[in-house]
């Protein structure tokens, strides 16, 4: 008897990961959250939890079985930081705020949040943060003294530690990423990709020991071009999407897509829709066919790895996660949306 169930769980978790063919034409869009915030970070604590961070200090939870919300505001001193960044490990939620003094802040063990990182200096701006696992860490931010700015935790996020810049290949003039969406860095395994302003992948083959730079076709000739956000489906195939936010409807060298682990990429819907995004995401389990860029231009899918697109909806949000192959959840100016795909 202990076989046949473990047998049916077997096929049953085969099953809940199989690759399938999937066609979105639709997509049904639930409000779950409205405040006068603006939020551009958010990640799952677990299949049951929504946790994000915002302007004004504000950050909380969203229940994804009540769409029950808490919030509170997270001060230093007498700033309220901008918070556009946030990650999540077993143990703990992170969130690190932009521009200078940089803080970073854990879950802490008293329940209230903890400082576990800070920066001030001129040109101080972090972007986006993930985890590689519940151990190692990393967050991206502008150019510093010439190089980005990088600081990795290998202890569970109770310490960061800044990379030095002779570690790291020399940024150009102006290099950084675009705080727009916390979609700045791709991880799969060992394997990490930063999109920069630039429209250049800073690419780690070991968790951030060692890094190298390749080039994309992506428009970056005005301060507000470059790559916006970066997602990639396996070690192979990822894509880039970005434009300009002051020129929401160009859509030449906006797209672009890599199926040699972000050595090399093509340009693809080249000056065809969308134009400008703030976010992309693969769809889980599409054998990477399926695409979502959202931003305040609206919501766009792909069916066909980026080569065609359709709108979806033209509803503004700036960030969004897949829970699975169908749902996810979306944040933009003061709300947050279960979205449902058909």
């Amino acid at each position: 008897m202990k076989r046949i169930i473990f047998a049916v769980l077997f096929v049953s978790l085969l099953v809940g990961c199989v690759e399938r063919e999937l066609n979105y034409t639709s997509v049904d869009i639930e409000i779950v959250f409205e405040d006068s915030v603006s939020i551009r970070a958010i990640t799952f604590l677990d299949g049951k939890t929504l946790a994000f961070a915002g302007s004004r200090g504000m950050f909380g939870t969203v229940d994804l079985q009540t769409h029950a919300v808490r919030s509170s505001v997270q001060r230093y001193d007498t700033l309220m930081p901008e918070f556009r960044a946030v990650a999540g490990t077993s143990a703990d939620f992170f969130m690190l705020s932009v521009a200078s003094p940089a803080l970073l802040y854990k879950t802490g063990n008293s329940g209230q949040m903890e400082l576990v990182y800070k920066e001030e200096g001129e040109g101080v701006f972090y972007d986006s943060m993930t985890f590689w696992n519940d151990k190692e860490g990393i967050a991206v931010g502008d150019t510093v003294d010439g190089c980005l700015s990088i600081i990795i935790t290998r202890d569970g996020g109770h310490s960061w530690k800044k990379v030095p810049c002779e570690e790291l290949p020399p940024s150009r003039v102006g290099e950084g990423a675009f705080a727009a969406s916390d979609t700045n860095i791709a991880i799969v395994e060992k394997s990490t990709w930063v999109a920069t302003t630039e429209g250049r992948i800073f690419f780690s083959m070991d968790k951030g020991k060692s890094w190298e730079v390749f080039k994309t076709p992506i428009i970056k000739d005005e301060p507000t071009q470059g790559i916006y956000s970066i997602d990639f489906y396996d070690e192979n195939l990822g894509f880039g999407i970005g434009g300009d936010y002051t020129q929401p409807e160009a859509n030449t060298a906006n797209k672009a897509i890599t199926e040699d682990g972000g050595k090399t990429w093509t340009l693809v819907a080249d000056g065809q829709e969308p134009g400008y995004k703030s976010c992309v995401q693969f769809v889980p389990n599409s054998n990477g066919h399926n695409l979502v860029a959202v931003g305040f231009t609206g919501i766009s899918v792909s069916n066909d790895s980026g080569k065609n697109w359709i709108s979806l909806s033209e509803e503004p949000f700036y960030t969004l996660r897949f829970l699975n192959d169908s749902i996810a959840y979306a944040a933009g100016k003061n709300r947050m949306a279960k979205l449902v795909f058909k």
